[in-house]
Formats: structure tokens, C-alpha cells, sequence
């Protein structure tokens, strides 16, 4: 963990916040129990630009709520891997600091305390802390979040709702897919599939529990599985053909519009899915697509994620993957996953030389590197009362 040190200080149902400790002695937790730890300095700007934010990194300590009768799967860890990632690049950044809470600060003044950026590198939901915590309500119009609207994010999560609402607004390439109950006869529901399919989560993590079944024997197997976690599952015709995913970053002015890094391309697919960055770095099945390598049908699939961003309306960077549906150059991709909270790990930390996301591969198409990446996001921060009134559609 090198010269990174993480004090818990905050009592925000669901996640806990990293620090910097820059000195050898700990810091006393006593002085920094609780919410009232965490003040904020009015004397900030609301501009997302200002010159020196500073910053402390969210992550997840709570398993995520039941919704809908769904879990989402919590990351072991809870993020702390791209969290310490984020705060470490952002240390070493002369226009940012990462908050350091002080040994013995003065209660008669702000300074010392707090940030202006929150980093909300977790999973959010409509209960979470930043969207109903009284305590923030007084700085909800001085504190920058880098991160989605919890009520979006409850909704959004949801795969098969984010692909029926795609689908309803139209002008967009998506795959046949069928939402399966539990206690439904699923054979009845697939009568009119063709094999193999995809079984995956309705609100699922990464690769995890994600299978290509080739006949309804596995299928049927698959999803019992499926159904001790979830009481409802997705089920999606099998995309045969090259797989991309695309980054889409959200507009930092009113009149901007969303836009996207390079398309990155995987390849060594295990079993027909690619496999979890945990278990196999990207670096080692990923690379962004040249600007040589564009045609019409990559060009598509770009207007079309950043045409569901808009539709969305999110405020952060997502990660839309798509899939061609048959392999070849000549066939179309169809947008299949709608991430919002791209995985942000990166380089920097001792170990961690192979740890780039795919976002970053992106990235680094344009020249960037992951502390450049981090400034970029950084800038798109919105207020805690914007983000907190962001619906979903």
C-alpha cells in the first residue's frame, strides 16, 4: 500500500472514506468519529474548475439494498482497489489534494477539516446517505460529486430496465433478449429462442454469473443458480461476433454535448464471455481501436452509446458494451450492457503496473495518462443538490 494510509471517519450508511495520513503517528479516531468529522469548507467555490479541489474517495462498506426482490453483488473489497487507485494518482497532481485531516484541528474554524469533491466510488442507491442524509443537506449547495444520482443509479442498475427503456425510445441496435421470473415456466417464455443464449443477473458486477448456455438442459441449470441470488434474471440471444465497449463522458457545461473515448476491442473470450478484469487484467485481452481501423459500423455504435448517455441523462462516465451480431466486419453491434460505474483502477501504486481499466485503455488512446483520466472526471463533478435531484426517465 506504499505511504498511503486509510483512517475510517465517517458514519455514512454504506460507504467509508480514504485519507491520506502524512504523518507516522494514526490519527485519533475519537477526534474524527461520526458525520460532524466531515464539514465542509464554505469558503469553496461551487465551480467543479477550482484551482486546488480537494478530495476524498467514497467506497463501499455495506452490502447494497434488496430492490425489487434483486441484489446487486457486492465487490469484495468495496472498491478500495480503484479507491486507493484514484487517491493515490490524485496525490501527486499539483492541482489537486486528497484530504488530510488534521492532528488537532480547531473546532472555531472550517479549515482543516474537509473537502469540496466527494468521489462516490461505490455502488449508490435511493436510501444511500448522499441522498437522504440530513447532515449534508447545509452543504449539498458547496460540495462537487464526482458520480451518478443515487435515485438514477437504483433504476439504471437494472439491466433490463435500462434495455426496455432503450428499446421504447428507439434508435437504437439491441439484442432479443426475455426477462425470466422465478416460478415462471421458462420454457413456455423461450419458446420462440434460438441457442445458445446469454444468462446473466439483472443487476449483476462485472462477468459474474454471466454464462453462454447452448441447449435448455444448461440453460435450466444455469439459472437455478441464478435464482438463489435473484428472483428475476435475463436472458439474451448469443452475440457471435467481435465484442467492443465504449466509455461516454458526460458534457461539463450546459451546452456541451456527451462524447466518447476511443472504442476499445476485447478478444480471448473464455467460453464466449469475456472474463473478469480480478481474474485477468484487460491489458492482456483489450486494446483500443485505431483511428484507421474506423468505419461506418464502429462509427454507429458510437453515436449510439452516446445517444443512450443523453437518453439517460447520467452525470458521470459510463461504459456502454456492445457486440456484433454475427462475425463479421460487416455485421452491426448491439448494445447489450449499460455500466454505470465503469471499473477505475489504474497504475501507480507498488504492484499495480497492469491494474489499467478499460476506460483507461481508452484513454490512453488520446494521450492521457491515469492521473490525467482522473483530472478529466474530476472536472465533471456536479453538486450534491444537483445530483441529488437527477431523476431517472
Amino acid at each position: 500500500m506504499g505511504s498511503i494510509g486509510y483512517h475510517i471517519v465517517s458514519s455514512f450508511r454504506g460507504m467509508r472514506i480514504p485519507f491520506r495520513a502524512g504523518a507516522t503517528r494514526p490519527l485519533c479516531s475519537a477526534r474524527l468519529r461520526g458525520l460532524q468529522a466531515i464539514s465542509f469548507n464554505k469558503s469553496y467555490s461551487n465551480s467543479a474548475q477550482h484551482a486546488q479541489p480537494c478530495v476524498a474517495v467514497l467506497y463501499q462498506a455495506l452490502e447494497p439494498p434488496i430492490i425489487g426482490g434483486v441484489r446487486k453483488p457486492k465487490k469484495p473489497g468495496g472498491y478500495q482497489d480503484s479507491g486507493a487507485d484514484i487517491a493515490y494518482s490524485l496525490r501527486n497532481c499539483a492541482d489537486v489534494k486528497i484530504i488530510t485531516p488534521s492532528y488537532a484541528p480547531d473546532p472555531a474554524k472550517d479549515e482543516g477539516w474537509g473537502a469540496t469533491h466527494l468521489w462516490a466510488n461505490t455502488i449508490l442507491f435511493a436510501s444511500h446517505s448522499l441522498q437522504i442524509s440530513s447532515a449534508l443537506k447545509k452543504y449539498q449547495d458547496t460540495i462537487q460529486v464526482v458520480g451518478q444520482g443515487p435515485l438514477v443509479v437504483e433504476k439504471y442498475d437494472d439491466k433490463q430496465y435500462v434495455n426496455d427503456l432503450l428499446r421504447r425510445l428507439g434508435g437504437f441496435t439491441m439484442p432479443k433478449a426475455w426477462c425470466i421470473h422465478e416460478g415462471q415456466d421458462v420454457a413456455a417464455e423461450l419458446s420462440d429462442a434460438s441457442y445458445p443464449v446469454v444468462a446473466k443477473p439483472i443487476r449483476g458486477r462485472g462477468s459474474q454469473g454471466v454464462k453462454v448456455c447452448h441447449s435448455f438442459d444448461e440453460l435450466s441449470t444455469h439459472i437455478q443458480g441464478l435464482f438463489t441470488n435473484s428472483s428475476s434474471i435475463m436472458i439474451e440471444e448469443f452475440l457471435a461476433g467481435e465484442e467492443i465497449t465504449i466509455t461516454v463522458m458526460p458534457p461539463k457545461t450546459p451546452d456541451a454535448k456527451y462524447w466518447s473515448l476511443p472504442v476499445v476491442t476485447r478478444f480471448n473470450h473464455h467460453q464466449g464471455v469475456a472474463p473478469y478484469n480480478g481474474v485477468i487484467a484487460v491489458t492482456a485481452n483489450s486494446r483500443p481501436i485505431s483511428e484507421s481501423e474506423l468505419d461506418e459500423i464502429y462509427i454507429q455504435a458510437i453515436q449510439e452509446c452516446e445517444k443512450a448517455a443523453e437518453a439517460l441523462g447520467v452525470t458521470a462516465p459510463i461504459r456502454i458494451d456492445a457486440r456484433r451480431f454475427k462475425d463479421s466486419k460487416g455485421s452491426k453491434f448491439a448494445l447489450f450492457d449499460v455500466n454505470m460505474k465503469p471499473n477505475m483502477t489504474g497504475p501507480g501504486r507498488p504492484g499495480r503496473d497492469d491494474q489499467a481499466s478499460l476506460t483507461l485503455l481508452a484513454a490512453a488512446a488520446l494521450g492521457w495518462d491515469y492521473q490525467q483520466l482522473l483530472w478529466q472526471i474530476l472536472s465533471t463533478s456536479r453538486s450534491l443538490k444537483e445530483l441529488k435531484s437527477v431523476r431517472p426517465r
